[in-house]
């Protein structure tokens, strides 16, 4: 048996690494990590990736304990695919503010305004509201999942920048709701012409829940890992980046001798920084911050994700 010593912040990190390490092969768990999360933490995760990829590494794993590091929805939806599992979030308070800000009363009464409508719920959405739509989607496959549906007309939330980019791409009517992320919504269109006059030979690259006034102006508009498909196969050298500062370090990672700068110093999700290695530790040694769906809520919620990864990828 591991003896597990109690975490605190001042331990060296070659020390935390090492009893994570020990204590997760005894758990026999899988660290899943967003491409948001600080460095140690990637750095730690067996996968980092976007929320399409942790979906898809959450419906298919098969070790028993998972841990999530992420914020409440990624955790919840790898609940509700693997939910003979025990799914840890090592951050008990790190949510999405996008998330909250759609019920699923609310979506309810947009079923009733709009009853020929299929309802599409990105990721970033509670399990109950996930349990009120068709289908979900990720900024990665948002198009092709409202391309793939027999509706003409698409209620999408919570989203409003992301609806408004997927309605460039198709001929359905797509019905936003007034919701956004705190991170990307802010950034702005004089900041792309700043970073141009600042990186004159780099090309930008922006997330797709960005205003629409600073996707037109980029080079390209990717989810977290398609930004970092590109960047590593583009023959380009530097690159501006519009997404989250976490980024940066999967960039530097796998596209090594490339330059990387953020579109803003100020693209920084709290939540997503509240996980640490002390934390991870502590989760893998108490089995603890647990999170579990309501079967009913779950049953529902898992229909839609289904739907969303059952299509050609």
């Amino acid at each position: 048996m591991i003896t597990i010593s109690t975490p605190d912040t001042h331990q060296d990190t070659a020390e935390l690494r090492r009893q994570i390490n020990a204590l997760k092969a005894e758990r026999d768990a899988t660290i899943l990590a967003h491409n948001y999360l600080v460095p140690e933490v990637q750095d730690i995760a067996d996968l980092v990736g976007d929320s399409l990829e942790l979906a898809r590494a959450a419906a298919t794993l098969d070790s028993e304990v998972i841990v999530l590091c992420g914020v409440d929805f990624m955790v919840e939806t790898a609940a509700i695919l693997s939910p003979a599992k025990t799914v840890l979030l090592p951050a008990a308070d790190a949510c999405c503010p996008m998330a909250e800000m759609v019920t699923p009363g609310e979506v309810r009464v947009l079923r009733e305004r709009f009853p020929d409508a299929a309802v599409v719920a990105y990721v970033n959405t509670s399990a109950a509201v996930k349990a009120e739509s068709d289908i979900c989607c990720t900024s990665a496959n948002a198009v092709a999942v409202v391309e793939s549906l027999a509706a003409e007309q698409v209620i999408f939330l919570p989203d409003r920048n992301l609806a408004r980019y997927v309605a460039r791409f198709t001929e359905k009517e797509i019905l936003p709701w007034d919701g956004y992320c705190i991170v990307h919504d802010r950034m702005t269109a004089g900041e792309v012409t700043a970073a141009r006059r600042a990186h004159p030979d780099a090309e930008v690259l922006v997330h797709p829940e960005c205003r629409p006034e600073v996707i037109d102006l980029a080079d390209h508009v990717f989810s977290t890992s398609g930004m970092v498909r590109y960047a590593c196969a583009s023959p380009g050298r530097e690159f501006v980046i519009g997404t989250e500062v976490g980024l940066l370090h999967q960039l530097e990672k796998k596209c090594p001798g490339k330059i990387f700068s953020p579109l803003s110093n100020k693209a920084v999700c709290v939540n997503m920084k509240k996980t640490d290695l002390a934390k991870v530790l502590a989760a893998l040694e108490r089995l603890n911050p647990r999170v579990t769906v309501p079967e009913e809520t779950a049953v529902r919620a898992r229909t839609a994700i289904r739907r969303m990864l059952d299509l050609p990828r």
